[in-house]
């Protein structure tokens, strides 16, 4: 017989502030159910929860009932109503809209939205990117020729994530933050994006760093992680760069680096840095 469950009896019911979450679970897959009341926000009544800026978890859903107001961290505003089907990003803040309660059914948030932090610390490559001159291709091509691009950059990058066995952790406006099991792994993936968007007319700079980081929910946070956000921002167009620490990781895996030199990372000691090159 099939097997069903019901939410007149869920499994798991977690509760904050202004509201809760139901779920049930089939197989590796936790369904829930959403309740806000009037006056719920975010980042009031669950970010002392998540313990992070803004909500980073990635929401698919179907609104059944109420308005919820979606603020991202890249300042863009909408709403969603009853029947609407939602994917919302990670990098978010929300609240209901109005007097009525907000109910929604949810798969790809459920097994963590507002679960305590667990707090595990790990040994992570992280790999963060973003696009060159990002702006001036929006001024080029215009906002819907933009957002076309960057769907496409997305895609890509996506679908190296998926060869390299990378975990995407947020999207950065026009680049991403992802983690890796290794560092080699990391710096591949990053060349194999740089590559794979070129077609499309755009450059990327990427920078990779291996240190532990501490796992919240989808999220991670730690010193590492900015530090791995401030090489890529030293990176030039194309360019893949490495932290001396990664570097001495992959010796022996084949990849060649040369010098990029000392650098001041912004709030960070001075730094030498790698630049990859072509072989390997």
């Amino acid at each position: 017989m099939p097997s069903t469950k019901t939410f007149r009896n869920p499994e798991q019911v977690r509760r904050f502030p202004n509201g809760w979450i139901e779920t049930v679970c089939h197989g590796e897959t936790t369904i829930g159910r959403f309740h806000m009341e009037p006056g719920w926000r975010w980042s009031r009544d669950v970010r002392p929860i998540a313990q992070t800026r803004f909500c980073q978890i990635r929401h698919q859903g179907v609104v059944l009932k109420g308005r919820l107001r979606i603020e991202t961290e890249a300042g863009e505003v909408y709403e969603v109503g009853v029947d609407d089907v939602y994917d919302i990003l990670p990098g978010h803040d929300g609240s209901i809209v109005g007097d009525e309660p907000f109910e929604a059914i949810e798969f790809a948030s459920a097994r963590l939205y507002a679960a305590p932090a667990d707090g595990d610390r790990v040994l992570a490559a992280m790999l963060c990117t973003d696009i060159v001159d990002s702006t001036g291709h929006l001024r080029r091509l215009g906002d819907s020729a933009w957002r076309e691009l960057l769907l496409q950059h997305n895609h890509h990058a996506r679908g190296e994530f998926n060869r390299f066995r990378g975990r995407e952790i947020q999207t950065t406006g026009d680049g991403f933050l992802a983690i890796f099991d290794g560092p080699a792994r990391a710096v591949r993936c990053a060349r194999a994006i740089g590559q794979s968007v070129a077609g499309l007319g755009i450059a990327i700079r990427a920078g990779v760093h291996t240190g532990e980081v501490e796992l919240i929910g989808d999220n991670i946070r730690g010193l590492a992680v900015h530090e791995t956000a401030r090489i890529a921002g030293v990176a030039k167009g194309g360019e893949v760069l490495v932290s001396a620490t990664t570097r001495h990781l992959l010796s022996g895996s084949g990849l060649s680096f040369e010098s990029a030199g000392v650098h001041e990372l912004k709030g960070l000691a001075e730094s030498e840095l790698f630049r990859l090159g072509d072989a390997g």
